[in-house]
């Protein structure tokens, strides 16, 4: 590996452990075994860094939906039973310690304070719904089109940055996949209910 992969690994490793606001570029150079000069020549800033960094752990988190267990193509693309394993692996990644997922609870309060990484995960958005769509109803990351992102996977990053919130506030109440299946059969009862 040269310095960038380094200092990106490094930069992983440290917002496991100390998160954002905590994370010092030294920490970084003295975890990636680099330069201070290397985190600029690289990546521009430690906050750029840092956002890289997070995006990776994100994208590493698809590992979940692989090996032991039912395997998603068990379950009809689309269906109520695939949503309710999709979100029951995204909750058990939350429920293990050291979770990547409070790092989003921590980039929602200080984005003000750190508007380089907030700018920079908010181009990110898009892409989190085109990953996230394939899970639940099928079909490949690079078909889905921008208006797809743009609609049903805004609607699922929502879902998952309220069910994100509420693990990281209160696990003990908080849904779980059951709870959210139940809750979406209700949605679509009453969406599909005859008008009178």
């Amino acid at each position: 590996m040269g310095h960038r992969e380094d200092l990106l690994e490094g930069a992983k490793r440290c917002l496991l452990e100390k998160g954002f606001a905590r994370t010092t570029a030294r920490d970084i150079v003295k975890e990636s075994g680099t330069n201070l000069a290397s985190i600029g020549y690289h990546y521009g800033s430690k906050d750029v860094l840092l956002a890289q960094a997070y995006i990776a752990l994100i994208e590493g988190m698809g590992g979940a939906f692989e090996g032991e267990g039912p395997a998603l193509d068990d379950t009809e693309p689309g269906s109520t039973e695939r949503f309710q394993q999709v979100w029951s692996t995204i909750i058990g990644t939350m429920r293990e310690p050291g979770s990547v997922w409070r790092l989003s609870m921590e980039v929602l309060v200080m984005g003000d304070r750190m508007p380089e990484l907030r700018d920079h995960l908010g181009r990110a958005q898009r892409e989190a719904g085109r990953g996230i769509i394939p899970l639940l109803m099928g079909g490949r990351e690079e078909d889905v089109s921008d208006e797809t992102a743009d609609t049903l996977g805004a609607f699922y990053v929502t879902l998952m940055t309220g069910l994100i919130a509420q693990w990281t506030f209160d696990p003990k109440s908080a849904p779980d996949a059951d709870a959210l299946t139940a809750g979406l059969r209700r949605v679509i009862e009453a969406a599909t209910a005859d008008s009178p």
